[in-house]
């Protein structure tokens, strides 16, 4: 009787363990944003975060998602990428929206116009949606023509967990290009530093593909970066520090 009561107990503490990692999973990616967005609707400046960020996890998960028509994965990894794309279309639209707001150049540019000297950086938010569509689209038809090749599926993967692993390389050359970390959220860094680092931990334990817990050292090593960044320029500042006081600071959350 106690045996059973106790395989019982187990079976709950397990599936309650196995749903809380789920939840932790699925909702965990996007946490380290809620900070950076918050900061961004405060000053009504966004100079400090990189969109290319939200460019580099749109490629990424949505690579992911087309991998899952090849090669099956757990279903909360599929909600994950689903969720962190809907973030960051939510970051994207309220930078666009700050920065049309604050720039001088009254000049518009758009997706259509096939600048590349203004790619990602167009005035409105639906260019970028188009851009994803677009991309999205021609992903998803290759795949579609490709789906028996094992090597194309097997790349395709690949090039979904090394985008991600990237992830940090655009906000670090932003606040290199900067000399300076002002408008970056430190607590976002922190929670990309301690997700990746468990998360290349887990890779590491479980004896997971190579490819894996390589990306996933490596964007450990950019995360660290990005903090000694917020180190040196805070210690040796490039430039001088703006006091601008924004007169909208009155919307914060």
């Amino acid at each position: 009787m106690e045996d059973e009561l106790l395989q019982q107990v187990g079976h709950v503490l397990n599936e309650l363990v196995s749903w809380l990692a789920a939840g932790a999973m699925v909702f965990g990616g996007v946490v380290p944003y809620i900070p950076q967005y918050r900061d961004i609707r405060r000053t009504q400046n966004a100079q400090g975060f990189s969109t290319y960020v939200c460019l580099v996890l749109l490629v990424a998960n949505i690579l992911r998602i087309l991998f899952r028509f090849g090669r099956y994965f757990e279903t909360p990894l599929l909600w994950q990428s689903i969720i962190m794309i809907v973030t960051m279309l939510v970051m994207l639209n309220l930078c666009t929206n700050v920065r049309v707001s604050t720039e001088l150049n009254t000049k518009r540019r758009s997706f259509l116009d096939f600048d590349w000297n203004y790619f990602w950086l167009w005035s409105r938010f639906v260019d970028y949606v188009q851009c994803v569509l677009t991309f999205t689209a021609v992903a998803g038809y290759i795949t579609y023509l490709l789906l028996d090749s094992t090597l194309y599926v097997e790349t395709l993967g690949f090039l979904a967990v090394f985008t991600e692993a990237m992830l940090g390389t655009p906000q670090l050359y932003c606040n290199y290009q900067n000399k300076s970390t002002e408008g970056m959220s430190i607590k976002m860094v922190c929670m990309w530093t301690s997700g990746d680092t468990f998360k290349t931990g887990y890779f590491l334990l479980t004896q997971a593909p190579m490819q894996f817990w390589i990306c996933g050292l490596l964007q450990v090593c950019v995360d660290f970066a990005i903090l000694f960044q917020v180190y040196y320029y805070g210690r040796y500042p490039q430039k001088p520090v703006s006091h601008t006081v924004h007169t909208t600071s009155a919307k914060a959350l």
